[in-house]
């Protein structure tokens, strides 16, 4: 039920800031949550984000879920003698008092099966499930295909 709810929201509201906001469960802090633009749907898009752990105990992403995606997974970039391959990680381990960052060229969210496309400058939920703290829905900031990142520094200026 939250999730159309949030989807309902996110095609009401100004996305640019919103992959600068800041969602908290537990003791973890998620933030800068945003994704690629793509083509089309037949390729796979991306999810980065940033989360930490202010307490005092370890714990580990270890699902994602959203409705812009068949079949959404946690993946990890390795290189290996000058290839890279990107593997299926079963978790994302996010250690107490550390930030732990889904970036390009470590680990990502994989959307596989797109049910649409993703364009640039929309957004899209995104169900992120802790081995411990539990599940937090964040909105996803769909930015350029060039794009490094979100521009926080300067949002809402």
């Amino acid at each position: 039920m939250r999730t159309p709810i949030l989807a309902a929201l996110l095609s009401l509201v100004g996305l640019p800031a919103l992959a600068c906001e800041t969602f908290t469960i537990g003791n973890l802090m998620i933030e800068h949550a945003w994704s690629r633009a793509t083509i089309g749907a037949e390729r796979p898009g991306v999810l980065y984000v940033e989360i930490t752990n202010t307490g005092s105990a370890d714990d580990a992403l270890v699902g994602i879920a959203t409705p812009v995606a068949e079949m959404p997974m946690l993946h990890e970039t390795v290189v290996t003698d000058g290839v890279a391959s990107m593997p299926h990680a079963m978790s994302v381990p996010v250690p107490a008092g550390q930030t732990v960052a889904l970036a390009p060229g470590g680990y990502h969210g994989m959307l596989m099966g797109l049910t649409t496309t993703l364009k640039e400058g929309e957004g899209f939920p995104v169900t992120l499930t802790f081995r411990d703290a539990g599940e937090v829905t964040v909105p996803v900031e769909v930015l350029s295909m060039q794009a490094e990142g979100p521009d926080c520094e300067h949002a809402g200026q």
